[in-house]
């Protein structure tokens, strides 16, 4: 568990924080439409673009004429679900 989560954290170190789009992306796949890796490979990263797009365009539109970098929408919609991600799983596993 400390290894992926070393892993992870260096990943997102190197790539900046927009990496939680690729970090939020399978989980929300996962959420929607199951584990099966057919249907949540292809999900993940069409769901991965359109949140980039999406936090792209609201970076860009929210403040107009200053432009946000698109690292802090997308870090604060993954800091938040992560925690969620958290919470729900240790009140799954935890009786």
């Amino acid at each position: 568990m400390t290894c992926a989560g070393l892993v992870t954290a260096a990943a997102v170190a190197s790539s900046g924080i927009i990496g939680f789009v690729g970090l939020i992306a399978p989980h929300v796949a996962r959420l929607i439409w199951g584990p099966l890796h057919g249907r949540l490979l292809p999900a993940s990263g069409v769901l991965g673009a359109l949140l980039l797009v999406l936090a792209d365009t609201a970076a860009r539109t929210v403040l107009a004429p200053i432009e946000l970098p698109v690292g802090v929408l997308t870090a604060l919609l993954g800091g938040p679900f992560f925690l969620f991600l958290l919470r729900t799983r240790r009140e799954q596993l935890l009786p």
